[in-house]
């Protein structure tokens, strides 16, 4: 069973918020404080031809050494943004919000995916707030072997990133 988490916008919505159909999915960062997983799903989006939302703040500076050796050459490659807040973000986000959380209602590969979804991650550490995941369209879960708590996030965003180009067919 397919689950539609919020319904697209009108025609007329659509023209007075500039919302644009053929927007590229992206991948969202939410306070991350792990610089390795940063730069790998930084070049996870160099790779896929996915554009990253880096919403701060960090855990750590973005100029890292940790995060270009994780990133290396693919970090110029990447189509990236950085946003100051929570608030900014959403202000400059289009389409639907997914985010991925251990205690997601609907697994992954059970969601229609569109090519204009903007997929997050939490902070390795934390999450996300329950004022941010309840403001996002969509909770998705990784299902698991019962025990185990969660995957990294650069992995989990990775498993679902690709299920996401699949459905839709964004494979570059």
């Amino acid at each position: 069973m397919r689950h539609e988490a919020a319904e697209r916008p009108s025609a007329s919505q659509e023209k007075r918020d500039g919302y644009n159909r053929n927007k590229a999915m992206r991948l969202a960062l939410f306070q991350p404080d792990i610089p390795q997983n940063a730069g790998a799903l930084l070049r996870l989006g160099a790779c896929l031809g996915v554009g990253v939302d880096i919403i701060e703040p960090c855990g750590f500076l973005l100029d890292d050494k940790r995060l270009r050796r994780a990133g290396m050459d693919y970090l110029a490659a990447v189509d990236w943004r950085r946003h100051n807040s929570w608030a900014a973000f959403r202000d400059a986000c289009r389409g639907r919000v997914v985010l991925l959380t251990t205690s997601g209602e609907v697994p992954y590969y059970d969601f229609a995916f569109a090519a204009d979804d903007t997929i997050m991650v939490g902070s390795e550490s934390s999450g996300v707030p329950p004022e941010v995941a309840i403001s996002c369209n969509a909770r998705l879960a990784i299902p698991m072997r019962p025990g185990m708590r969660s995957l990294n996030v650069a992995l989990a965003a990775a498993l679902v990133i690709g299920e996401a180009l699949r459905q839709t067919e964004g494979f570059p």
